[in-house]
C-alpha cells in the first residue's frame, strides 16, 4: 500500500501509474480521477482507491464529487461517495445533490440516500426523497421516503414514485397526495402524465377542486 500523498487539486501521476498497473482496459472508456489525497492498494483482486479533499471522478457520462470517494473492483467498476456529494450529467440534464453514493460504472445505476435532490433540467422538474436508484440507460427513477416531487403548478407527496423521464410519466404509492393548480387529489395510487397533463386515480378516490365559482368542493368519485 502507497502511503497518503498530498497535492494540491491533482493525483496526475498516481492516476499515471494506475494505468500502467491496470492494463489497457482502463483506456476504453474515458474515466479520471483527482483529489487532495490519495491511498490506494494495487494488489491483483483487492485494488481499491480513496480519494480525499475536494475529490472528483470523471466518467463518460457523469462527473462526480464529494468530500470522500472509494474507487474498488474490476477497473474501478465501483463507486462510493460520502460527505456533500453531487453527481451532474449534463448530456441528461441531470444534477442529483446528496449525502451518500454508490455507482455501478459498468451497469450505470446509481443509488443514493441522504437528503436527495435531483434537478430535472430538461423536464423542469425537482425531485426529493430520502433514496433514489437511478438506471440511466433506462431513464427509470424510484424515489422513496418523503417523496416530494415539485413542477411548475404541480406539487407531488407520497412515499414511493417511480419516475419514467423518457415518457414523461410519474407513478405514486404509499398515501400519495397532488396539489395541481390549486385541486387536491389523494388515492392509493395516482398516475401523472406530465406531457398531456393527465392524471387517474385508483383506490379510495378523494379530491378537492376548485369550481368556477371560486368555491371548492370535496369530491369521492
Amino acid at each position: 500500500m502507497f502511503g497518503k500523498k498530498k497535492k494540491s487539486r491533482s493525483t496526475v501521476l498516481q492516476f499515471l501509474l494506475l494505468l500502467l498497473c491496470f492494463g489497457p482496459s482502463l483506456w476504453a472508456q474515458t474515466f479520471s480521477f483527482q483529489g487532495d489525497s490519495m491511498e490506494t492498494v494495487l494488489a491483483e483482486g483487492k485494488e481499491r482507491t480513496v480519494l480525499t479533499g475536494n475529490a472528483e471522478v470523471q466518467t463518460e457520462d457523469n462527473l462526480i464529487r464529494a468530500d470522500r470517494i472509494e474507487l474498488y473492483g474490476e477497473d474501478f467498476r465501483y463507486v462510493i461517495c460520502e460527505g456533500n456529494v453531487r453527481i451532474v450529467n449534463e448530456q441528461k440534464g441531470i444534477d442529483i445533490t446528496c449525502e451518500q453514493l454508490f455507482y455501478n460504472r459498468q451497469e450505470k445505476v446509481v443509488r443514493v440516500r441522504g437528503k436527495v435532490v435531483m434537478l430535472d433540467k430538461k423536464n423542469e422538474v425537482v425531485v426529493k426523497g430520502g433514496f433514489l436508484e437511478n438506471w440511466e440507460e433506462s431513464d427509470e427513477t424510484v424515489v422513496q421516503i418523503g417523496v416530494r416531487i415539485l413542477k411548475e403548478d404541480l406539487v407531488c407527496r407520497a412515499e414511493y414514485a417511480r419516475y419514467l423521464r423518457n415518457e414523461e410519466k410519474l407513478e405514486l404509492s404509499g398515501m400519495p397526495v397532488v396539489n395541481w393548480k390549486g385541486d387536491e387529489y389523494r388515492a392509493l395510487k395516482i398516475y401523472i402524465d406530465l406531457n398531456t397533463d393527465t392524471i387517474r386515480l385508483e383506490g379510495d378516490i378523494r379530491g378537492k377542486v376548485s369550481t368556477d365559482l371560486g368555491q371548492s368542493e370535496g369530491a369521492e368519485p
